[in-house]
């Protein structure tokens, strides 16, 4: 294994100049020049990097000179940096589109859409004006009697318990005009936030989605509001489903109105690819891809007063990391036995488009793509001493990750909190369910720690939200610690023997 040697990362840093406000907290020149990149990818004037927008395009022009300039040679479709990705956008707009609990008497509750209620956007959504039922989890046997009303359903990720697919399906069944999900306010390993920036889907063109059948979401204080005159106590229910016990299935005497305005449009958004060719006769042809994505939220609702969702953390301080490792490999004249494919994706936001997209379309041959290691999911917001690694004991990757850990002094971990289900949530997935083997990673805590506060307050405040910006706490030195075990695992995969899936997908 080589040394890397953190610091000689000057050409990007150079590049920029003066007057980043940040330096003062950072002390050594390759995370410099990372959080520089970081900046030209998340600052204002990148307005959030939303999927198939101009400023998206501004963006991925940006990451392919930078990969140009690093030398990295072009990957895209007809010997371009680019690959296009066809997409399909449907969003319901705020204008036209209205929430109410209409009472007995007429009396009539609005609820506020994005603040406190949801809904799926999809293609030819009716208009509802029908009873409410609560019925629990909403198992298949809480849902006789239900056709033509609307399902209220403990909208809980918690393990075995209905998902929220078998929620719908089971509505959807049983003859219901639409699922309204309450949250579950205990689930604290990643609570529910309001507002949401906006209802949009997108699609791969052609994909025809999950139909038009209205899925819905409140929170507590909308579900107050809801089920006022039933008889039934709110937090009662929060507090019996955050633990799991039985929940009484009750109608709601009251009606749920809802209007709703669709617009739809066809897209398209580059994946950004670029190769280092390998050096090695025998394995050149064979590709590690190291990813992370492009995109972001763009402007949505305004939280705190701010309505641009600048996407630092969440990813773009991570595509300005495959920048900087270009750059490194360059200024050091590293050379590596196999090729690295760089990708930056695009649409991950929306459902890990991108990242679908190129497995479904590969540059590279599936066959020869030995191994993915993904960026994204990562907060460095404490000192680095553990790493979960998601999916670290399906492929052999997570014995060379803890290999690598071990010469840093990082206890790499698997995934303690599976019922968030981030193994699903990251552009690896694709890869993986490609039997290519796939790693990411979380910065990881003990229980109870400083580490895990900074971790939820981060998910509580910042994840898909304008906080998430460049003022943040970042803890630079964490961040230098990760960049350099990101080096040394892919110089470690590029180098070594070909990683092996050990276990089917889970």
């Amino acid at each position: 294994m080589r040394a890397w040697v953190v610091g000689l990362a000057l050409v990007a840093g150079a590049a920029w100049g003066q007057g980043h406000p940040r330096d003062g907290e950072i002390h050594d020149a390759d995370t410099k020049a990372w959080w520089h990149t970081t900046e030209a990818l998340s600052g204002d004037a990148m307005q959030g990097r939303d999927t198939g927008s101009a400023a998206y395009e501004r963006a991925a022009a940006y990451v392919a000179g930078r990969f140009r300039a690093a030398g990295l040679q072009a990957a895209g479709d007809g010997g371009t940096y680019f690959q296009r990705v066809p997409m399909h956008q449907v969003e319901v707009e705020a204008k036209g589109t209205s929430f109410a609990v209409v009472r007995e008497g007429g009396v009539v509750v609005p609820l506020r859409f994005l603040e406190e209620v949801t809904i799926g956007a999809a293609a030819g959504l009716p208009a509802i004006d029908a009873g409410l039922t609560f019925r629990g989890y909403c198992g298949k046997d809480a849902m006789r009697g239900v056709a033509g009303e609307v399902v209220v359903c403990f909208g809980t990720q918690r393990a075995g318990l209905p998902t929220g697919g078998e929620r719908v399906a089971n509505a959807r069944a049983a003859g219901a005009v639409g699922v309204m999900n309450v949250d579950d306010a205990g689930f604290t390993i990643e609570p529910p936030r309001w507002p949401y920036a906006y209802a949009r889907s997108v699609t791969l063109a052609g994909d025809k989605g999950a139909g038009n059948f209205p899925v819905m979401r409140m929170s507590v204080e909308a579900f107050t509001k809801v089920i006022a005159g039933s008889g039934q106590d709110a937090a009662a229910i929060e507090q019996a489903g955050g633990a799991k016990m039985a929940l009484a299935s009750f109608e709601v005497p009251a009606k749920l109105r809802v209007t709703v305005a669709v617009e739809e449009k066809d897209l398209s958004s580059p994946n950004v690819l670029a190769v280092l060719p390998g050096s090695d006769a025998k394995l050149k042809d064979e590709y590690v891809v190291v990813a992370a994505h492009l995109d972001g939220y763009g402007f949505g609702t305004a939280v705190g007063g701010d309505n641009l969702y600048n996407g630092t953390l969440d990813d773009a301080a991570y595509v300005a990391l495959l920048i900087q490792f270009a750059e490194d490999l360059k200024a050091q004249h590293t050379v590596l036995k196999r090729s690295v494919l760089f990708c930056a994706f695009t649409g991950e936001e929306k459902g890990l488009l991108g990242s679908n997209w190129y497995v479904g379309h590969p540059t590279k041959p599936l066959a020869q793509t030995v191994a993915d290691v993904n960026l994204d999911q990562l907060r460095p917001l404490f000192p680095m001493k553990i790493l979960t690694a998601l999916a670290v004991d399906d492929t052999t990757l997570g014995a060379t990750a803890r290999q690598v850990g071990e010469g840093m002094g990082v206890e790499i971990r698997a995934d303690r909190e599976p019922e968030r289900g981030l193994l699903r949530r990251a552009d690896h997935y694709p890869f993986l369910k490609a039997g290519v083997p796939a790693i990411g990673f979380i910065f990881g805590y003990d229980p109870g720690t400083d580490a895990e506060r900074r971790y939820r307050e981060w998910y509580q405040v910042r994840y898909h939200r304008p906080q998430d910006d460049l003022t943040q706490p970042v803890d630079f030195e964490a961040a230098r610690e990760f960049d350099l075990f990101f080096y040394r695992l892919v110089e470690t995969v590029a180098d070594g023997e070909r990683p092996r899936m050990l276990a089917p997908l889970k």
